[in-house]
């Protein structure tokens, strides 16, 4: 057997110059029309569009077409054209880049390096410049030495990976262990210590002590309380925080003696997922009218609410549930952290302190954004509220040390205000710091970066992108719903990844922003309220006695703030979407798909639960002009007797039975977001069996199985979507058990993989991981937080004077 030959993989440029000398004249053929086009940014379905046009039928047009230029073409994120060159971003494989530039008249190749394609890509904006000078930021020399995976398929897992490669140190080179030990003698919690006590000083001797200690618990009945032989255990070494019962604590010390005799990762990290950690929880959310009742649909103000407060009471849960596991009896807290709001428009925005419903002790802590003029009383957009941060940080962290009476244990940031706030208080308490994107602005506004000075008047987007890029780099650890989140699909750039490279003329260059692989990427997914978005056919649980109120909702012939439009024939199924109304959700965009397709006009009545439908009631630019779009629709399309507009609806007991009151009459659910990082409502409906409809862009992707669990649709093609649901709801009629088969298997999905059971026992296994790898890897990253307080204080500071301060409504409002 011949032995197998390794060969270098070509580069881009040779690809491209080894086309360039099969196919001459195609290519030459091809770029031409590329750079026709005049100065620009070329999307990729231009790129494809356009090489379709230009390949002819013959054989040398069919062997282009079947070469490697094409695939690479297939890769290709965006062109650069500034004639007579063409630049290409390639992605081979997500969070993999490569660059080349095409000279269309000398037929040149060039290979660029990420410094020298951003510098073309600004001659877009600012012409050539010769300033040899420009800001840039790289954070890949400081995490040269980080571990990290290579496989694109490894995105997402990186406390699976953090701890196969600690496990691997400690099973070549036994001393990695005595940080493990010192990791164990430094638990205590408000004086109480914890695991190990003095007495136990070496391993040598922690060994021989769970020796003794197995010796002695294993002739004990497995359910005795550990108090009943506490201080034996003392005595040997050991405190609590082991287990409660006999049985419990010799299972933790059996996991601890694997890893010192023979570390493996599973073991490693279920050891880990049993220390006692985390006590108290703070959570950043500043933005928007956080509340409890009588906020969904206000501005800013939605899906991230109800995923923090499932969240929190899910993990308080989990937090009482490993407390008493442990053998514990402390109190854990969590403290949600937002913005006190004075005018609080009827909800209790303007209270300081809230307990949240369904937990014993966790509350909403709320502190005002404030200036040296006073407290600001109204409330302003995410997009104004970079001026009052710093100085909400203060104030803030006076108010959770007053209120834990101590440190938190471990803080998590939401959104870019929010993380921007959790990383400053994490640098200044030194704990560790988990961010939670929810969405990254900068994907949603094409060519927001390059561009910036488009959008600055209203998004002041370079503030925020500013912000993200220190968030996620100060963070120990990033919570991403899905994986496209992070590295988006073979075709498509993620959220983060498209902080890897990137530029803001002007101000400075990304160079290398982000690196997909870190390990500090980890997929946990939420859930619904299983209390609320249960199966409609939980016929015991369901909330009958709100039907009439439903039914008003839907059919009530009068006209008013809260129901606009008709719906002649009840009899139809209905297709319901529920969601702000902003230009992303693209509520708009498919009340226009629905009016334009006559025969899904004729299955299926429409119904849209979203914002006001008067302008004067809102304040927030996007949804005004979305409100003026609805009513255009509707008087266009006499939408009258087959469209339904609800205002937003903010009691969630009535949302889920909305839910299944639409499933009972064989409707759908539709989700036609032009991206949506996550997908919260698909969950929501899926949890309560409704089929569900979902952008293929983002999120909704990875929760619905195509045609099985439901349906992918693309909102840039909005007749293909209105197709598929006339498809669906025309076999329905012919085959009734078809409905029933996708909803069964939409809710099978959800049991799966997406509920806040399976979040919570994930989130504490990694907050107790990173924060045993913050002391044993050393991977508190010290240099790049010291890079990224020189970039805080002479960057975004100064950003910041450039965002007004709100202006309220009378002078007595500022005290």
């Amino acid at each position: 057997m011949s032995n197998p030959k390794f060969t270098r993989v070509p580069s881009m440029r040779e690809r491209v110059e080894d086309t360039l000398s099969a196919h001459r004249n195609q290519l030459v053929a091809l770029l031409s029309r590329y750079v026709a086009q005049g100065k620009g940014i070329l999307q990729p379905h231009h790129l494809i569009d356009e090489f379709n046009n230009a390949v002819c039928d013959d054989t040398a047009c069919v062997k282009l077409q079947e070469g490697p230029f094409c695939e690479i073409l297939k890769a290709t994120q965006e062109a650069i054209v500034l004639p007579p060159f063409v630049a290409l971003a390639v992605r081979p494989r997500p969070g993999v880049w490569e660059y080349v530039r095409v000279n269309v008249y000398d037929l040149s190749v060039e290979q660029l390096t990420i410094p020298e394609y951003l510098c073309f890509k600004e001659e877009l904006v600012d012409g050539q410049s010769n300033d040899p000078f420009v800001l840039e930021l790289d954070f890949e020399p400081f995490n040269a030495s980080v571990p990290r995976p290579s496989r694109s398929s490894s995105i997402g897992n990186g406390v699976q990976f953090l701890n196969r490669h600690l496990s691997s140190i400690m099973f070549r080179n036994k001393d990695s262990l005595d940080p493990l030990l010192d990791f164990l003698r430094g638990h205590n919690h408000k004086g109480n210590v914890l695991m190990l006590n003095d007495r136990i000083q070496r391993i040598s001797r922690l060994e021989s002590a769970l020796n003794k200690a197995d010796d002695y618990l294993s002739k004990l009945p497995s359910d005795t309380s550990y108090h009943e032989f506490e201080y034996a255990l003392q005595e040997m070494g050991f405190e609590k925080g082991w287990g409660d019962t006999a049985k419990r604590v010799l299972e933790s010390m059996h996991l601890l003696s694997d890893i010192l005799q023979a570390p493996d990762p599973s073991t490693l990290e279920a050891f880990l997922g049993r220390l006692p950690m985390v006590f108290n929880v703070v959570i950043l959310s500043p933005h928007g009218y956080f509340g409890q009742a009588n906020v969904l649909g206000l501005p800013d103000t939605g899906g991230q609410v109800v995923y923090i407060l499932d969240q929190v009471r899910a993990l308080e849960a989990e937090m009482l549930l490993r407390i008493k596991r442990q053998g514990l009896n402390f109190k854990p807290r969590i403290l949600v952290v937002t913005r006190l709001i004075p005018d609080a428009k009827g909800t209790t925005c303007n209270q300081r302190l809230e307990r949240i419903s369904g937990t014993e002790y966790s509350h909403i802590l709320r502190v005002p954004f404030r200036t040296e003029n006073g407290i600001l009383h109204k409330w302003i957009s995410r997009f104004d509220v970079w001026p009052y941060l710093e100085t909400f940080t203060q104030d803030v962290a006076g108010e959770i040390s007053a209120e834990l009476q101590g440190k938190p244990d471990l803080i998590i940031g939401n959104y870019s205000d929010g993380n921007l706030v959790a990383s400053l208080l994490a640098h200044k308490m030194g704990i560790t710091q988990c961010t939670i994107a929810h969405a990254l602005e900068k994907t949603k506004y094409p060519d927001s970066d390059i561009y910036w000075k488009k959008f600055e008047e209203k998004y002041h987007f370079s503030c925020q992108f500013t912000a993200d890029l220190l968030a996620m780099n100060h963070s120990d650890f990033i919570i991403t719903s899905t994986y496209q989140e992070i590295a988006g699909t073979k075709n498509t750039v993620g959220q983060y990844e498209s902080h890897t490279a990137c530029t803001l003329p002007g101000l400075y260059r990304v160079v290398h922003g982000i690196d997909v692989f870190d390990p500090k990427f980890n997929i946990v997914s939420p859930g619904a309220d299983m209390t609320i978005y249960f199966p409609y056919s939980d016929t015991e649980k369901r909330l009958t006695s709100l039907h009439g109120s439903i039914e008003e909702l839907l059919f009530d012939p009068e006209q008013n703030e809260v129901h606009i439009g008709t719906l002649d024939d009840q009899s139809k199924p209905l297709i319901f979407s529920m969601a702000r109304l902003d230009r992303v959700k693209n509520i708009t965009g498919l009340v226009e798909c629905y009016a334009k397709n006559a025969t899904l006009r004729e299955l299926a009545n429409l119904v849209v639960v979203a914002g006001y439908n008067d302008v004067k009631k809102s304040s927030d630019r996007e949804e005004i002009a979305e409100i003026e779009k609805m009513h255009a629709l509707m008087k266009e399309h006499n939408l009258n007797g087959q469209f339904r507009w609800i205002s937003s609806q903010t009691n969630r007991a009535r949302n889920g039975e909305l839910y299944r009151y639409i499933a009972d009459k064989r409707g759908i659910f539709v989700q036609p977001a032009f991206y949506e990082a996550f997908g919260l409502t698909v969950v929501e409906a899926m949890n309560c069996g409704l089929p569900t409809f979902a952008t293929c862009h983002g999120g909704p992707m990875e929760i619905i199985e195509d045609g099985v669990s439901g349906f992918h649709v693309d909102p840039y093609h909005p007749n293909k979507a209105a197709e598929l649901m006339v498809e669906f709801f025309q076999r329905c009629k012919q085959d009734p058990t078809y409905w029933e088969k996708i909803s069964a298997s939409g809710l099978q999905r959800i049991l799966e993989r997406y509920t806040w059971k399976i979040y919570s026992e994930r989130l504490m296994t990694l907050a107790g991981v990173y924060g045993f790898w913050k002391l044993v890897s050393k991977l508190e990253r010290r240099e790049t937080r010291r890079y990224l307080e020189m970039f805080y204080i002479l960057k975004l500071r100064e950003l910041v004077k450039s965002v007004p301060l709100a202006i309220e409504d009378s002078n007595e409002h500022m005290i």
